[in-house]
């Protein structure tokens, strides 16, 4: 029977407690939102919304289009331009997901012959670029430069060093100024992921990179989400522009996607120049997020440290984990579950999001609900 070893799959995802499930939500809830990556609360911002709304208007539902057809809009070089001056690099190149940017970058900057140095925590979308490429991975012990130096040492030609700045299951930062620092003793380039740090860390949000000082390098490439920070969708490449002129020729999530849609780019664009204007957000996610940590701690709880705006609350199974993630919706508060295969050490954990504009009250009920709760 076609497709009949799906049964068997399903079969086994159910024994383990793995089952996923599409959980529509309304476009009000009473919930209290500590599952999305909306770090800044733009998302709904009167600014931001009105900005994909003027967008649409202006340039209609879709892009029409590959960007090297009819899919790149003056808008799209605007939002370009604005996010390659604000993270202080030389250009920048918009893609319809953070998820095409990673792929796009890996990819095109590993050719055949080529060595990729990939860090043990990476966010799926690195590996899955990792895996594409035609250059030979390797991967090395989270977040060790000198697994970093080693595994360079193998290789005499081009090479790249691929991390996370901030990683999405415990919230850690990776030692970006050591990366770079073994990348130049080699040669390598080194490729960041800045989903998590852009908005976040850096001057006013500028992201992970411009706080390690490695912002305009030439030797540093970094992709960015829309999706979080800037409550949008899409995603970015930035960087040297020779880089960026070589991913306009070479990046295959680039030459054969559809453009991203005009209203995502416009809100894009529009929380970006919010940013600018109150840059204090950035601040109060990171307080939020070591207020979280402090509390949830003091109460007993596994909590890891964070380096940025993500807080990963240890549980103890995978079906642990969920029933405690069902149980905080059940009292009223959304939280992310994280467990097997998403978790590369096979942990479960609890993914709390901090929120630039949640009040002490709000905080403290998350507090008091995931202690209820608890298994």
């Amino acid at each position: 029977m076609a497709f009949g070893w799906i049964d068997e799959q399903a079969e086994l995802r159910r024994r383990a407690g793995l089952v996923r499930t599409l959980r529509p939500r309304p476009a009000e809830s009473p919930l209290l939102d500590l599952a999305s990556n909306d770090y800044l609360g733009l998302a709904r911002h009167s600014e931001v919304t009105e900005g994909a709304a003027r967008a649409a208007r202006a340039w209609g539902g879709g892009a029409t289009g590959s960007r090297l057809v009819t899919g790149t809009t003056e808008l799209h070089s605007e939002l370009e331009r604005e996010l390659a001056d604000f993270c202080g690099v030389e250009a920048a190149l918009v893609f319809s997901s953070g998820y095409a940017a990673n792929l796009a970058a890996v990819t095109a900057l590993a050719p055949h012959g080529s060595l990729i140095v990939s860090d043990a925590g990476n966010h799926a979308s690195l590996i899955d670029g990792c895996r594409l490429a035609r250059g030979t991975t390797q991967v090395v012990a989270h977040s060790e430069p000198d697994a970093v130096r080693k595994a360079l040492q193998t290789h005499d030609g081009p090479a790249v060093v691929v991390s996370d700045t901030v990683f999405s299951v415990d919230g850690d930062a990776a030692p970006l100024a050591r990366f770079a620092e073994a990348c130049r003793e080699h040669g390598a380039g080194l490729v960041v992921d800045d989903a998590h740090g852009l908005g976040v860390l850096g001057d006013g949000g500028r992201g992970a990179p411009h706080a390690a000082g490695l912002a305009g390098a030439d030797d540093v490439v970094v992709t960015v989400t829309l999706s979080k920070s800037l409550g949008s969708q899409g995603g970015a490449v930035l960087g040297p522009a020779r880089v960026i002129d070589h991913l306009v020729n070479a990046a295959r999530t680039f030459i054969f996607d559809t453009g991203l849609a005009p209203a995502a780019a416009g809100a894009a664009l529009a929380a970006l120049r919010l940013l600018r204007r109150e840059p204090e957000r950035a601040a109060r996610a990171r307080e939020v997020a070591s207020e979280l940590h402090a509390r949830l701690t003091a109460a007993g709880h596994q909590a890891v440290r964070p380096d940025a705006a993500v807080v990963s609350v240890r549980a103890p199974s995978p079906e642990g984990a969920v029933r405690w993630a069902a149980e905080c919706r059940a009292a009223g508060l959304a939280v992310g579950c994280f467990r097997p295969p998403s978790v590369p050490d096979g942990i479960s954990r609890l993914r709390l999001t901090a929120r630039a504009d949640l009040s002490e009250g709000q905080i403290e009920r998350a507090v008091r609900v995931i202690g209820e709760t608890r298994p």
